[in-house]
């Protein structure tokens, strides 16, 4: 899909904020989008949805943790630990002692990670109109997720839980959710713009199951759910699976480039993606409140030129 330096063709938010933004679906979240959001605390629980980041240099810690195979482990190192004071270490003055470590990371299929606009494109140009050719080795001057951390995001969640629609704990490798299916979910009558559309397949499960499968095949949304997010002014996309959409047993994607949800969302419409949530107990703690919305915080770091970031996404219930 050679799109050139034209717009792609179809609906797209090219040049709605302006030929400069670099914020996309995030213009979204203004003040009433932000009160919606805080009106969704109903009793004051904080659930964490992500996934833990483990890593270490020389353990078997990061195979605990889901990630997508052929991707770089978290590595985790401590640069000084409590067996160097033992050992003779020079303490602090006034005889502190201290421990200090360092962690080096890709968001990308190894933590629960928020993509920025710069991560995937078609063409020569990215979210916009923005060259392509302003990634380059040493990060992205456009687009990059600093921008997203400037912003925040601080809205209404609204959870999708396919895996629970359907009766099932997990839903399988070749399922796909389409927009009959979030129509069909209590969340539908309550998504408005600025919201941030969560969606269950409790596909990390599969993981505690046999992560082999897990690096397998995946469910996911197809073109039809994407774009009916799209159309709906969605702020973000969150799901718990590693790629929003489904992918194939080789870990790449099924759909068309029409289809695709990165190149719908991201490179269309400017839809930040989160992806590998941990939503098991969010979509518990809503279906026995008999409720579908809650307030959603995410805070990216600000790498600059980053094509993504690890988040900690909060619920408040």
């Amino acid at each position: 899909m050679d799109v050139g330096d034209r717009a792609p063709d179809g609906p797209h938010n090219w040049g709605r904020w302006g030929p400069e933004d670099q914020l996309g679906a995030l213009n979204l979240l203004t003040p009433e989008a932000v009160l919606r959001g805080l009106a969704a605390v109903r009793d004051g629980r904080v659930l964490s949805l992500a996934q833990p980041v483990e890593g270490a240099t020389a353990s078997g810690r990061p195979a605990r943790v889901p990630h997508m195979a052929g991707r770089p482990l978290p590595q985790h190192y401590m640069a000084v630990d409590g067996a160097d004071q033992a050992a003779g270490a020079p303490p602090l003055p006034g005889g502190r002692r201290v421990a200090d470590d360092a962690l080096v990371l890709s968001p990308h299929g190894t933590t629960t990670h928020m993509d920025a606009l710069c991560h995937m494109w078609a063409g020569e140009r990215m979210y916009n109109g923005h060259p392509a050719a302003r990634v380059g080795s040493r990060g992205a001057s456009r687009l990059g997720v600093e921008h997203a951390a400037a912003r925040g995001v601080l809205t209404r969640g609204v959870l999708f839980d396919a895996a629970r629609h359907r009766g099932a704990a997990r839903l399988g490798p070749g399922d796909r959710v389409g927009a009959a299916d979030l129509e069909a979910m209590p969340g539908a009558r309550l998504l408005a713009p600025g919201d941030a559309a969560v969606v269950r397949t409790g596909w990390p499960l599969a993981w505690e199951e046999d992560p082999g499968l897990y690096q397998g095949a995946q469910p996911g949304l197809d073109g039809s759910a994407v774009r009916w997010l799209a159309a709906r002014d969605t702020a973000v996309v969150v799901c718990d699976n590693t790629a929003v959409q489904a992918l194939g047993a080789d870990g790449g994607p099924v759909d068309a480039p029409e289809d695709d949800a990165h190149l719908v969302l991201l490179w269309r419409h400017g839809v930040p993606l989160m992806e590998m949530a941990r939503l098991e107990e969010l979509g518990s703690a809503l279906a026995e409140a008999g409720r579908a919305d809650f307030l959603l915080a995410v805070a990216p770091l600000p790498v600059g030129g980053g094509t993504g970031s690890p988040i900690n996404p909060l619920a408040a219930l």
